[in-house]
């Protein structure tokens, strides 16, 4: 089952780019509630490199690496990965008038509800946005 989210983000196509795939920035928006944060990113931003983000709980319970490899980048429109357990997801970027659409599409895994994973990845996404239009 392919899950679907996505955000115009009042900013323009060259922020938003550098805000998703720098790891500095993604340690500051990467996390789907405030009881979450990401620890460490790594960055390859190429067909076939690598990328990682290592996401705990804030009171330390609990962590988990999100890792996956490249499969497909174009720069300022598409990133397609495969996670580390196989599933696939697509990010475009589309400059409009009124900012940049980010769409986010991607497998869900079988352990939880779909509806859960598609919350948690838009308030991942809807964190995201939050950030880069304050720094922007």
């Amino acid at each position: 089952m392919k899950i679907t989210i996505d955000a115009l983000i009042q900013a323009d196509l060259e922020t938003v780019w550098a805000c998703w795939n720098n790891p500095a920035d993604i340690m500051r928006w990467n996390a789907a509630s405030d009881d979450w944060h990401t620890t460490a990113s790594t960055v390859d931003l190429r067909t076939g490199g690598k990328f990682t983000s290592r996401m705990e709980a804030k009171d330390g319970s609990m962590g988990f690496d999100f890792t996956g490899v490249y499969t497909k980048v174009i720069e300022k429109e598409q990133i397609e990965y495969t996670m580390e357990d196989g599933r696939t997801a697509s990010v475009t970027f589309a400059q409009r008038d009124d900012g940049v659409q980010v769409t986010e599409t991607f497998d869900a895994e079988g352990e939880n509800d779909p509806e859960m994973q598609r919350q948690g990845w838009q308030a991942i996404l809807d964190n995201f946005a939050r950030y880069v239009e304050a720094k922007a």
